[in-house]
């Protein structure tokens, strides 16, 4: 039995993950609000103020008042937990939740802190982010598991996200 378990796993779709770019994003924030400790770590507040979708299938501008609740931890590694909408070209609401975590070299970190342009290869940023709309046209975004590559621009973070095939 477990060697056709083992068979199976080596062959599609068990043997790789395939993703295609479905958008990316660029968010624009207020300066981050330290909330303090929260014994897991430090909690800040980023408040969105807006910004852009484009990809192939979605194109569209990120709602005001999304929030990012940030814990950065002791360790200097940053969760993320994000809730925001975006409104496609045509009109259509849809609403993205993510988890996500940032870590990297301690100077690589403190320079991202300070805004400061870094190597995005040299720090590890990552999301998860789900989808939730009622408009026909982009339903199939309800069903779609996506994951994206950040970094952080000087005052603008900036997420390449793909939907999981």
């Amino acid at each position: 039995m477990y060697d056709i378990i083992e068979d199976v796993l080596e062959r599609p779709p068990f043997s790789s993950v395939r993703a295609r770019h479905l958008f990316t994003m660029r968010l624009q924030l207020n300066p981050v609000s330290v909330v303090g400790d929260i014994g897991a770590g430090t909690r800040r507040l980023g408040l969105l103020t807006g910004g852009t979708v484009a990809g192939p299938r979605v194109k569209g501008s990120v709602l005001a008042g999304g929030v990012d609740w940030q814990t950065l931890r002791n360790d200097g590694s940053l969760i993320l937990d994000v809730r925001l909408g975006f409104q496609c070209d045509n009109g259509a609401i849809v609403t993205m939740a993510y988890r996500g975590v940032r870590h990297g070299p301690v100077a690589i970190i403190e320079r991202l802190e300070k805004s400061e342009e870094v190597d995005p290869a040299s720090y590890y940023f990552r999301i998860a982010p789900m989808f939730e709309t009622s408009n026909a046209e982009f339903a199939w975004l309800n069903h779609v598991v996506a994951v994206g590559v950040g970094h952080r621009f000087p005052g603008m973070p900036v997420y390449k996200v793909f939907e999981v095939l």
